[in-house]
């Protein structure tokens, strides 16, 4: 399933459309899943209208599709199995600007749960946690650029919004900016460890993060070291 970020638009738009939006919600409320017939018969619609709308939910990765026999048949003679839809395991989640607190959520409870385990200070482990995940969002990237080309490329994939400026790369946005502005010496800190780890990862040693808080910023700026 595509979750990227135009995907995850795309999927919020799908249900704009107010009869599509309707069998959406009809479909969920359900404690089994339901055939086309079913759907159409239960909000007035014409057959082929609800399927129009039920395949392009399920094109959207919004309903899963599944098949079964209500007949209560098997074996030769039962006939083919009924197309039925349910809602999906994806979950969709777009925000604008853009936030990231599922990550800083699994981040945090990660921490708590090594620190537990081995005695560690929670703000160590947090720290060293980020900085982990900072080098898996390098690898993981879908990049072919270098240095700060790909940096630049992998922060704007995330939600930081990156402007390059002569001398640094400013970030336009925090994708943990409701956290950062509750929690903010434990927020901005694990940030700047998680850019610290994107840094090292993809091996782009002409830049060096530190912390600048600005209004309207994030709290993490990218200074070039030979600018």
């Amino acid at each position: 399933m595509d979750d990227t970020r135009a995907a995850q638009i795309a999927a919020v738009a799908a249900l704009d459309e107010p009869t599509r939006r309707r069998l959406y919600e009809h479909v969920v409320r359900q404690t089994a899943p339901v055939t086309r017939d079913e759907a159409a018969a239960a909000l007035g619609l014409a057959r082929a209208t609800a399927a129009f709308h039920l395949e392009r939910l399920a094109d959207e990765g919004l309903l899963a599709v599944v098949y079964e026999r209500r007949t209560g048949r098997s074996g030769p003679g039962a006939g083919r199995p009924s197309k039925l839809y349910c809602r999906s395991d994806r979950e969709v989640e777009v925000s604008l600007p853009e936030r990231r607190y599922a990550l800083a959520g699994r981040l945090l409870a990660a921490a708590i749960e090594d620190a537990e385990a081995t005695g560690e200070p929670p703000r160590a482990v947090l720290d060293r946690r980020a900085r982990q995940l900072g080098s898996e969002l390098a690898t993981a990237g879908r990049t072919k650029a270098t240095g700060a080309d790909a940096v630049m490329e992998i922060l704007e994939e995330n939600g930081f919004e990156p402007r390059a400026q002569e001398k640094a790369i400013v970030l336009g946005n925090c994708p943990f900016h409701t956290l950062a502005q509750q929690h903010t010496s434990l927020v901005c800190e694990m940030n700047l460890c998680l850019l610290e780890g994107l840094l090292t990862g993809l091996d782009a040693s002409e830049l060096h993060a530190r912390l600048d808080p600005e209004p309207g910023q994030c709290c993490v700026r990218l200074e070039r070291l030979h600018a």
